[in-house]
């Protein structure tokens, strides 16, 4: 059984506040929000306080957020709603080549519809060149995408100068934040963003739900999911009323607590930075020293297997993920590392570290002890193997 999670960028443990709020929503909201009766009125104030709660922790207005199943569906829906919405004004998109899936792969669909995506480089530690990103807007742009954190090195964009290039030339920006909600403080009342991505798991809420923020002002969207109506027309379905209380629940809680999770993040993400450093030679570290999520450490090491050290880490009780991604079992090549030009040995060889609220020194201690012994075993092992093939 694990006993040190250290995964919180896959997703978050449930917070008990979160659970006592979806429990009461499926115990006592069974109406359907949409309904007029007692019933259907008694669940539409519940999930305008999620919704309220939700506005209030990004500092935007309640009218400018929309329900989705998760980050993904608010991804694809601020690219595909952008694009099909306005493609008479032009068909030209920006992006980054270090953009979760669910931006790159609605990218590459738009391609197949006669769009035409540039993917921006970025240096070395994952940073996108302002001067670049202003270079690649034409008449024609019509939305840039750009995540704010990236959830394998932890790396952090400039939104606000990004943003405001953007802006100087009357193109939407769009903002993947669902690696950096809950971690760190996002204010939609002085980000130059027009449409902002979240998913509530990421943040001790439940899977299954999350929102896109949509300026006022923003053109209308062409929706993905069409149905009754809900969500202003916005999003079809009747809402997940009792993920979407605990996500409004989440929502208030990282409102109240980020900048304690994220000194007590950092502290310990630093203790584990430099026990690695300390005791275990010949690594190499992805993610940038300063302007990085709190939580997050992506290191490679020389000569080992990410995917081997998972599987001890794993029996050991120590839960990580490796510097590849997993999508439905198969393993297939990290673009972000792609991106930041690191040679397959250390792709091969990273693991990704991400710590949470409830990880502990101890937690962290044990994680080290793990980890350097699973390392030095495997050099070993390939050390003595090297020296029998030899003959020495």
């Amino acid at each position: 059984m694990t006993s040190v999670y250290l995964d919180h960028n896959a997703t978050t443990p449930l917070d008990p506040d979160v659970c006592a709020v979806m429990t009461a929503a499926l115990r006592e909201e069974f109406g359907n929000p949409s309904s007029v009766h007692a019933p259907g009125r008694s669940a539409r104030v519940r999930l305008d306080e999620a919704r309220d709660r939700v506005a209030a922790w990004i500092k935007a207005h309640p009218a400018e957020i929309v329900f989705t199943s998760g980050g993904t569906e608010a991804d694809n829906l601020a690219l595909f709603g952008v694009a099909r919405a306005l493609r008479d004004r032009g068909r030209h998109l920006v992006t980054s080549r270090l953009e979760h899936p669910a931006v790159l792969n609605p990218c590459r669909r738009l391609e197949q519809e006669g769009f035409q995506v540039d993917y921006l480089p970025v240096d070395s530690e994952g940073r996108i060149d302002p001067e670049t990103l202003r270079r690649s807007l034409r008449d024609d742009t019509l939305l840039v995408s750009i995540q704010h954190a990236n959830s394998e090195t932890g790396v952090l964009q400039d939104i606000q100068t990004l943003g405001g290039i953007v802006r100087e030339r009357g193109i939407l920006f769009h903002c993947d934040a669902v690696q950096s909600a809950g971690k760190l403080e996002i204010d939609l009342g002085a980000w130059p963003v027009d449409l902002l991505s979240l998913s509530a798991h990421k943040m001790y809420g439940p899977k299954g739900c999350g929102a896109l923020f949509i300026r006022r002002g923003t053109p209308p969207l062409v929706p993905l999911i069409l149905g009754g109506g809900q969500e202003r027309k916005r999003r079809g379905g009747t809402e997940n009323l009792p993920a979407l209380a605990g996500f409004g629940r989440a929502a208030q809680l990282a409102a109240e607590r980020w900048e304690q999770d994220a000194r007590h993040m950092r502290t310990l993400r630093d203790r584990l930075w430099r026990g690695i450093e300390q005791r275990i030679p010949e690594v190499q570290f992805h993610t940038p020293k300063e302007e990085s999520l709190p939580n997050t450490l992506s290191v490679a090491f020389e000569g080992v297997a990410g995917q081997s050290l998972l599987i001890r880490l794993d029996v050991a009780g120590v839960a990580v993920s490796t510097g590849t991604a997993c999508s439905s079992g198969v393993t297939l090549p990290s673009e972000t590392l792609q991106a930041l030009g690191l040679s397959e040995s250390a792709r091969q060889g990273t693991l990704r570290l991400s710590l949470g609220r409830e990880t502990t020194e101890a937690g962290v201690d044990y994680a080290l002890e793990v980890l350097s012994e699973a390392v030095k075993t495997i050099r070993d092992g390939r050390a003595g193997r090297t020296a029998l093939g030899t003959g020495i």
